[in-house]
């Protein structure tokens, strides 16, 4: 009995360790810019219902059309507050079942032909990129007659895929310098700023704002359940604390006579 007392307490211990790990191992580590171009940090909206609705009317209308998200229902929007007639109604363009997934029409041989590569499913981008990543890459699109489809991008070098936004960011080209880097001597060549080419219908502050709601829908379809996920594991890990806490003590009331 003694034995299995001790046993059991190490076991508890062992458990919430296990946990801990666990939990934090599940946390996405950020990916770094290319070019060693900073990342802005993405304002946190998670917790923002307007902006998340917001988020997921600009995915809907903008990457959907050639994006999907197979991991995605449309009626998990209901989880952000949009009303099943509202989805049906507004958001379902590439399906008439709101229980369907969100898939796209073209063809990935198509996709291949017209960007060079199929545009990734986007149902768990933000887990693998980080919203850091996918904040400031919506950012840096840049005109580029040298690119096949006329844009490049300073986070994602030589992307195939064109500034969807366009419209409402506007148009602009960006500004190179050569400078010598003062660590090695050698020359390099810098982004040094942009140059506005045409308007778009949003002033950089709200584009900045839409893009943030974006990244915030993006980051809550990658996972739906993280909230409730992160709420569990916290009662979890206080369970197991306090659970070995007795088991701890238990064992100390049972061995106390024993020398």
């Amino acid at each position: 009995m003694k034995t299995l007392l001790a046993g059991f307490a190490r076991a508890c211990a062992a458990s919430a360790a296990l946990v801990l790990a666990l939990l934090v191992a599940a946390v996405p580590a950020p990916v770094a810019a290319q070019e060693n171009i900073p990342l802005d940090r993405a304002p946190d909206n998670g917790e923002n219902l307007a902006s998340l609705q917001h988020g997921a009317q600009l995915f809907v209308n903008y990457c959907l059309n050639c994006h999907s998200a197979n991991l995605m229902r449309y009626s998990r929007l209901q989880d952000i507050g949009i009303a099943q007639k509202e989805i049906q109604a507004n958001l379902l363009f590439t399906t008439d079942k709101v229980g369907n997934t969100m898939t796209v029409a073209m063809r990935p041989e198509d996709a291949k032909a017209w960007f060079g590569a199929a545009p990734p499913d986007l149902s768990v981008e933000a887990r693998a990129r980080g919203r850091d990543w996918l904040y400031t890459y919506l950012r840096s699109f840049y005109r580029d007659p040298t690119r096949p489809t006329g844009w490049n991008n300073l986070v994602f070098a030589n992307v195939g895929m064109p500034n969807v936004l366009w419209q409402l960011q506007g148009q602009r080209a960006a500004k190179f310098e050569d400078v010598v880097d003062e660590r090695t001597g050698e020359k390099v060549h810098r982004f040094a700023g942009y140059d506005p080419l045409t308007p778009g219908t949003m002033s950089r502050v709200d584009y900045d704002s839409a893009v943030a709601d974006l990244v915030a829908y993006l980051s809550w379809m990658s996972e739906p359940q993280q909230k409730a996920r992160r709420q569990i594991g916290v009662w979890v890990l206080l369970f197991l604390g306090l659970l070995s806490f007795f088991a701890w003590r238990l064992n100390a009331a049972y061995w106390k006579e024993i020398k």
